[in-house]
């Protein structure tokens, strides 16, 4: 990894660390950047196993937050079980090649089942606690520490993972950190963000062989189209009528009479 990825880095997980609403938190990390950088500077081709990556983002949250919550493994600790297995993944995707388009409908497919099982276990959830709702982020030097040794662990392990570099977790460790009270929240929603990610990196792909900035141009495109769908405001139902506050009307019953009322004064 180049300085300049470090410095990207470092600045994703600044602007993660400084934003209070999980969502927004959430989708600031789902922006392709580091994609957009590993695609600069590496010069890899984006095929099927790339869209396989994006499954492996969040493989690596959720087993961080199992192993963290879970587990009560120290989050350091946890990140390594998330990186391990993200590098397994990508051993066993790019051991067998895989059609960009079969990848494409297998990753949407198993998005939208992923989003009908997340939609059902929040329904059933109960609202989170004040103990969820924690946020300590990391000391500075700390911080430091953990990005120089991400940057390492990337560049030792370039040569193994090859193209799934791409959609490797860079700022994802230290954004596990940073979000670790909130690790299971902030998955659901990267899960549904990351629907913007399989766009960028399809749209990247039908326009790679004309050149690499009409490439990014489209991957940009295509992230921003689909995110704008995700997030566009839904329309809420209406409100229930409210009930009438006067007496209640007496409906005459069939074959009687109404009952006599006031006399109005007879207009003049």
């Amino acid at each position: 990894m180049t300085w300049s990825a470090v410095l990207l880095v470092t600045a994703v997980v600044w602007a993660v660390s400084v934003i209070r609403s999980v969502r927004v938190r959430a989708f600031v990390y789902s922006l392709p950047l580091p994609m957009t950088l590993a695609l600069i500077t590496t010069g890899h081709r984006v095929d099927g196993p790339q869209l396989f990556g994006v499954v492996g983002l969040n493989l690596f949250f959720v087993t961080v937050a199992l192993t963290h919550r879970r587990l009560r493994w120290p989050i350091l600790l946890a990140d390594l079980a998330g990186v391990a297995v993200y590098v397994a993944l990508s051993a066993g995707v790019l051991a067998v090649p895989v059609p960009f388009e079969a990848a494409l409908a297998g990753t949407v497919a198993l998005w939208a089942l992923t989003m009908v099982l997340l939609r059902r276990r929040a329904a059933a959830a109960p609202p989170p606690g004040p103990a969820e709702n924690r946020r300590d982020g990391l000391a500075a030097p700390v911080k430091l520490v953990v990005i120089f040794v991400g940057a390492l662990l990337t560049g030792l392990l370039g040569e193994l993972l090859r193209g799934m570099v791409v959609t490797f977790p860079y700022s994802g460790v230290l954004v596990a950190v940073e979000a670790r009270h909130q690790l299971a929240e902030f998955s659901r929603h990267f899960a549904r963000n990351s629907l913007g990610l399989i766009g960028f990196l399809a749209g990247y792909h039908y326009l790679q062989d004309t050149s690499p900035a009409l490439a990014l141009a489209g991957g940009w495109a295509a992230f921003a189209l689909v995110s704008a769908a995700l997030h566009l405001p839904r329309r809420r139902p209406a409100p229930p009528a409210a009930a009438q506050t006067g007496p209640e009307r007496v409906e005459p019953r069939p074959g009687r009479r109404p009952l006599p009322g006031p006399e109005r004064p007879a207009a003049t």
